[in-house]
């Protein structure tokens, strides 16, 4: 390296870049430059980044998070417009999810509801809640929405007619897979998937039990 080049870089003083690269023609090297300082780094808190999603997520981002998503669709024997009327009541859904115990949606804020999980599985008995926020629905196509505490998860189920009695039912659920269950990850997914299969399985047969009772 020249001798130059070498002050440019440890000298303390402003220094012109005519001193590295001398030109006549092009005034741009000619300005000056200010006194280099030591090199200082920049401490980001640990869990300062929050993981990108399609909702956003209320938790940091943190290494150890893994996501899963899960989606399941079924045809139904019930229009599009009663199978949204049926699941919009939260606080039945126990009656066909069988890893659900109890959803109680709260009497002074009706779009939160906190719900509880009871299953044994993979030799553990795994208990879980969260408080979850429904987003604003599309009566008789959309309902969404996603936790703000408690077990991370979001979802949405949708309702596409398929002719005057009948509609297709169209459930999608991402969730944070809990730090107890990370070394069965990989075998979680399929297990969760045959959990909400049964489940949209009883919620067929819910279903259509209601409708012969209306």
């Amino acid at each position: 390296m020249c001798s130059s080049a070498v002050s440019f870089i440890s000298s303390p003083q402003p220094l012109s870049l005519t001193h590295v690269f001398p030109t006549k023609t092009n005034p741009i090297f000619n300005c000056r430059v200010p006194p280099l300082k030591p090199t200082s780094f920049i401490r980001i808190p640990y869990g300062s980044f929050k993981k990108p999603s399609f909702f956003t997520s209320s938790k940091p981002f943190s290494p150890l998070m893994k996501w899963q998503d899960c989606t399941v669709k079924m045809e139904i024997d019930v229009p599009a417009s009663m199978a949204y009327q049926l699941y919009s009541d939260r606080e039945a859904i126990p009656n066909w999810m069988p890893f659900v115990s109890s959803v109680k949606v709260l009497e002074d804020k009706p779009d939160l509801s906190r719900w509880f999980v009871k299953y044994k599985a993979f030799g553990r008995n795994i208990e879980y809640s969260w408080l979850a926020k429904n987003m604003q629905p599309i009566p008789n196509q959309k309902i969404h929405w996603r936790s703000l505490e408690g077990l991370g998860n979001r979802g949405a189920v949708r309702f596409y007619p398929k002719g005057p009695s009948s509609c297709l039912v169209d459930l999608r659920i991402s969730y944070e897979v809990p730090q107890l269950l990370i070394p069965v990850a990989s075998v979680l997914q399929p297990f969760m998937e045959n959990l909400l299969e049964r489940g949209m399985d009883r919620f067929a047969k819910f279903a259509k039990s209601s409708s012969s009772t209306r």
